[in-house]
């Protein structure tokens, strides 16, 4: 037989391409490996230090429940309110071993990996220079490291509507099919994540109906369009098949009638400062300092910022958290203009290094403004103020230990609100109702039961305990009195009492101030 020899040349460029990498290679990967430690560091950084609050007790008991823990079942139902890719990850991840650190843990992983797409995203519109500025903003950023370290949903919603939005990036660039399929498979999953990222549909129609120029093919869209679709299908097909589609109604019927938990002005007043005053300002300065370069790429950008602002800042629901998928198309519009100072025409008898210097030191100083701030709210001064979306509940985990340790099993607790509830029940093991919760089915979680006779079940002793806590008096005075009442009717005798010690007055003075108070009380 006769034998092939391949060419020298060939057989030169074989071995070229198998070299390791050079060393100049290697240090040019150290900026972005120095960016991704530092949002490792601002994320993993005391994770559990404060125990769950009632959002991530849901969602980690609900991956719980779907990874067959017998215990926390009774007390998480699988479906409830959102679609299950986290709880899915979670459980798959961790198996039936989940409790608050692990699940962290993989959120904090989730963060990071946000951030180096965020640097692909950023390299691929404007260069290597602005990625590596873009991620080193959502590295530090308040904004992005405070929701990244909870279990929440909106976390793996922003890595995969920043997927899409790069994928739709790689598709304009090159019109090839794939890339719209992608979009769509990575549309379909921020979807799954959380139904909310359905709102970044609507931001991709504007961008291909009115952005001139733009490349789209009704073939390429209608296939794309079913790619999402399919994806996104599998968590209705999955209450359908389980038999839970009642329960998918009622809560599509009281999200859609939810009471107003905050004002419109709720946004404007938060997210601002979250996001760094200073990334605003500079992301606004390169539109206007840029703008003879504008192209596709900016209304891209634009687009997806503007669409969810103005959706949530009209949807009558919100929550501190809502906003992070807008947070990385708002870095890269920010690594922007900090890359192109690199790139100024200087006089020459300026050095030449002085306008990479001056990038260099623009984008370090923005980052300070940012991370300062970040790492104080990692580990804030406790004022005894909790806004939710921001962190942990103070004394939930450390009280839900307690009712684990000594409240008997089968005893039943009435909290003042759901929230506290929810901690109780994924740390203590018991069962807790919530006095706050609305009798009207329009306007209450389905996955919680109301009270609608609290008098009577104390009466009756269907309640053993009832619980105050400082969280739910804060926003409700009627129920944290309500709780003392019925304390004090029933005989309530204090078995536990959860101190903190919070900065008070304009002096900030120590004072020591109760966070939850559990009595035992018994039937007239």
């Amino acid at each position: 037989a006769a034998l092939r020899i391949r060419p020298a040349h060939r057989r030169h460029r074989s071995r070229a391409r198998r070299r390791p990498p050079t060393l100049t290679a290697l240090r040019s990967q150290i900026p972005l490996a120095a960016i991704l430690a530092l949002a490792a560091a601002l994320r993993f950084w005391a994770l559990d230090a404060t125990g769950f609050n009632s959002d991530e007790a849901v969602y980690t008991g609900t991956a719980a429940s779907l990874a067959g823990d017998p215990t926390l079942q009774q007390y998480f139902p699988v479906f409830r309110a959102h679609p299950l890719l986290l709880a899915t990850l979670l459980s798959s991840t961790l198996g039936r071993g989940i409790d608050d650190s692990s699940a962290r843990v993989v959120m904090a992983v989730i963060g990071v990996l946000c951030v180096a797409l965020t640097y692909l995203l950023g390299r691929r519109l404007y260069g290597r220079g602005a990625g590596l500025a873009a991620a080193l903003l959502l590295a530090v950023m308040p904004y992005h490291v405070v929701v990244s370290r909870q279990v929440l949903l909106d976390g793996l919603l922003t890595l995969c509507a920043t997927g899409t939005l790069y994928c739709v990036v790689r598709y304009v660039q090159s019109e090839h099919l794939p890339w719209l399929l992608a979009a769509g498979a990575a549309m379909g999953a921020t979807v799954l994540a959380k139904e909310t990222g359905v709102v970044f549909v609507g931001a991709l129609y504007g961008f291909f109906a009115l952005t001139k120029g733009v490349p789209l093919r009704l073939r390429h869209l209608l296939y794309a369009a079913g790619t999402m679709a399919a994806v996104a299908a599998a968590f209705p097909l999955a209450v359908l098949m389980a038999g839970h589609h009642s329960t998918g109604k009622n809560y599509v019927l009281w999200q859609l009638f939810r009471r107003a938990n905050h004002d419109p002005w709720f946004y404007a007043v938060t997210v601002p400062g979250a996001v760094g005053w200073a990334t605003l300002a500079v992301a606004l300065c390169g539109l206007v300092w840029l703008r003879q370069r504008n192209t596709w790429r900016e209304p891209l950008l634009l687009w997806w910022i503007v669409v969810p602002v103005v959706f949530f800042d009209l949807w009558p629901v919100k929550g501190y958290q809502y906003l992070l998928p807008v947070a990385p198309a708002l870095a890269v519009l920010a690594g922007r203009p900090l890359a192109a100072v690199a790139r100024l025409h200087l006089p020459r008898r300026w050095p030449a290094p002085v306008a990479s210097t001056a990038s260099v030191l623009l984008s370090l100083a923005v980052a300070t403004s940012l991370a300062v701030p970040a790492a104080a709210r990692i580990d804030p001064a406790p004022t005894g103020t909790l806004l939710a979306g921001t962190g942990g509940l103070p004394g939930g985990r450390e009280a839900g230990h307690w009712v684990r340790a000594n409240i008997p099993e089968g005893a039943r607790l009435l909290a003042a609100g759901p929230s506290l509830a929810n901690v109780l029940q994924f740390y203590g093991h018991r069962k807790v109702a919530a006095l706050s919760v609305s009798g009207s089915t329009l306007h209450h979680n389905p996955a919680y039961q109301p009270v609608p006779n609290p008098d009577r079940a104390l009466r009756t002793g269907e309640f053993q305990y009832v619980v105050w806590d400082s969280y739910t008096a804060a926003r409700s005075s009627f129920y944290g009195d309500k709780v003392r009442d019925l304390a004090a009717k029933y005989h309530g005798i204090v078995v536990y009492t959860g101190v903190e010690r919070i900065r008070s007055g304009s002096d900030g003075t120590p004072a020591d101030r109760e966070t939850i108070v559990i009595y035992k009380v018994r039937a007239s």
